[in-house]
């Protein structure tokens, strides 16, 4: 059975971009959930200071997670102009390739560090959705 995939970042949100960045989350979301079905979770937070973005998704294996990145990897180069990434973390274990086109997207986005991390013991329940809005 295929091992599921958790994915988060952090990025720093430039000065006077916070506007932007909100609009550009809501139009990736919007994207990305109409052509990523198998994507199980994907979300985006930004912290109490309104200074740091943080991006959320659970990938039920590599292979969707390989997916959104080719399929989001042009929008998410857009970003480059409104954040700098500062960590990416997965939680789980992505197949090679996978590993590569994370590092080239930490790269295009500030620089961030990848780390992964294996998974060791524990289990998942689906929860309801989090809100309706993308």
């Amino acid at each position: 059975m295929a091992e599921p995939l958790f994915y988060l970042d952090r990025s720093d949100i430039l000065d006077g971009r916070l506007a932007d960045v909100r609009d550009g989350m809501r139009e990736l979301a919007g994207f990305v959930r109409a052509r990523e079905p198998r994507l199980i979770a994907y979300h985006f937070f930004v912290d109490d200071t309104e200074s740091t973005m943080s991006v959320l998704a659970v990938h039920p294996d590599s292979a969707s997670l390989d997916l959104h990145l080719r399929v989001g990897g042009p929008r998410f180069r857009a970003f480059g102009a409104l954040v700098r990434m500062r960590s990416m973390d997965v939680y789980g274990s992505p197949d090679p390739a996978v590993v590569d086109a994370l590092r080239e997207k930490a790269a295009y986005l500030g620089g961030a560090t990848l780390t992964l991390h294996a998974w060791q013991a524990g289990f998942s329940r689906l929860l309801p959705p989090i809100g309706s809005d993308t």
